[in-house]
């Protein structure tokens, strides 16, 4: 089976064996998760709780600081 994911709305997961996997939800709160091959992807962060840093402890994305409890 093959779906075209061009506006496929999903959640980048980090998983508790070390992976980064891209999991699409259905209405009845099952999710299919799909293993990242992609070599050139194309992201729009559409998350109101997430924050580019750049300091002392490199570049990341993370939680925003009211999230992370930190100022």
């Amino acid at each position: 089976m093959r779906i075209p994911a061009q506006g496929v709305q999903g959640h980048l997961i980090y998983t508790v064996d070390g992976k980064y996997m891209f999991r699409v939800y259905a209405e009845n709160f099952t999710f299919v998760d799909y293993q990242l091959l992609h070599s050139d992807l194309l992201i729009t962060i559409n998350d109101e709780d997430a924050t580019l840093y750049s300091d002392e402890f490199g570049n990341r994305l993370d939680h925003n600081p009211e999230t992370l409890g930190i100022e």
